[in-house]
């Protein structure tokens, strides 16, 4: 065997070695994979220096309450969305759920006389265990996320469809239903308990993800589902218990949108789906799961709704907002690619 000709060269680490891969990094793209959050923190800051420049009135205290206010829905899709991506998973039913569950909510206290608050939580548990059925699908029939869920778009729609039979239904004043879409003042900053809702859930996520065991896991069947089974973990439950969650917090968001429109209808807008997965990987969540954090998906959720306002304030037509939210959907994931190479 040929012995190092120095002693430097004998101490000197393999070429694979981790660490001489971290220092040959990029510090940028080093610090960009240690805190995803880092990113759409940059880009939300720059969107809105942008467009406040092109027009003033973009952060003024009503503008930026509206612009709170409808964030609210896509933020709570965007949560439940994230829980999914993390597991290298995706949901395309995210719009037909939610609205699955409010026309459930208001059908059974409106149509059918039940009392408002049972009917609430019979709608957060009709969300729920669509959810569930999503995570079934995954684990036990072995659907792909996608496919799964791109059928379950179809059937919830339909749902909701039929049970709504067509209607749009508006709660009386002062119903529980609208309680979401309630007006909170903070001087002449105003904002609605939806707001407030969609915060404590985001809150909430983030600690589980970040603080129990549960969290831990969840990233650990993301980032290696096979890897996370021969460690003892029951990948199934798991992603069964993501999908539930998630369900729940598409429930959740379906109230906060009765309350913001004052009323229950499945004429909603049809790129929920898109805006949630939109917010998501903008936030620096890897659509290949096992890294990201809900912070960022706020975030992405924001630069969406910055860039949605901003194209209307500057007069741009409508087609220029979906090209935008395209590019910057391709710019993330191309982003995305680029920081897992520290990874590997």
């Amino acid at each position: 065997m040929t012995e190092p000709s120095t002693a430097s060269e004998a101490a000197a680490p393999p070429p694979d070695d981790p660490a001489v891969a971290a220092r040959r990094a990029n510090p940028f793209q080093t610090a960009l994979h240690a805190r995803p959050s880092l990113g759409p923190l940059i880009v939300l800051v720059v969107a809105a220096v942008i467009f406040d420049l092109i027009n003033s009135r973009m952060f003024a205290l009503a503008n930026l309450s509206i612009m709170l206010q409808q964030v609210a829905v896509i933020g709570l899709l965007a949560l439940g969305q994230t829980l999914i991506i993390l597991t290298a998973g995706i949901d395309l039913s995210v719009g037909a759920i939610m609205i699955f569950a409010q026309m459930v909510m208001a059908g059974l206290a409106i149509n059918s006389g039940l009392p408002v608050i049972p009917a609430l939580i019979i709608g957060l548990v009709v969300g729920t265990l669509a959810g569930g059925i999503n995570g079934i699908l995954v684990t036990r029939f072995r659907v792909p996320p996608f496919i799964s869920t791109l059928g379950t778009l179809g059937v919830f729609t339909a749902a909701g469809l039929k049970y709504g039979n067509g209607q749009t239904l508006t709660p009386p004043a002062g119903s529980p239903l609208l309680w979401t879409g309630s007006l909170m003042h903070l001087g002449e900053f105003n904002f609605t308990v939806g707001v407030l809702i969609m915060l404590g859930l985001y809150l909430a996520v983030g600690y589980l993800l970040g603080q129990t065991a549960w969290g831990r896991h969840v990233y650990a069947v993301g980032d290696d589902r096979e890897a996370a089974r021969l460690a003892g973990l029951r990948s199934p439950r798991v992603l069964v218990s993501v999908y539930l969650v998630a369900g729940l917090i598409y429930a959740v968001a379906a109230w906060v949108q009765i309350g913001r429109t004052g009323d229950a209808s499945t004429d909603i807008s049809s790129t929920l789906n898109l805006d949630s997965i939109t917010a998501v990987v903008i936030g620096g969540v890897s659509l290949f799961g096992g890294r990201g954090v809900v912070l960022g998906t706020l975030f992405g959720a924001l630069i969406v709704q910055v860039f949605q306002t901003g194209i209307a304030l500057a007069g741009v037509d409508e087609l220029y907002q979906q090209l935008a939210e395209g590019l910057l959907v391709i710019a993330a994931v191309s982003v995305d690619q680029w920081i897992r190479r520290v990874r590997r």
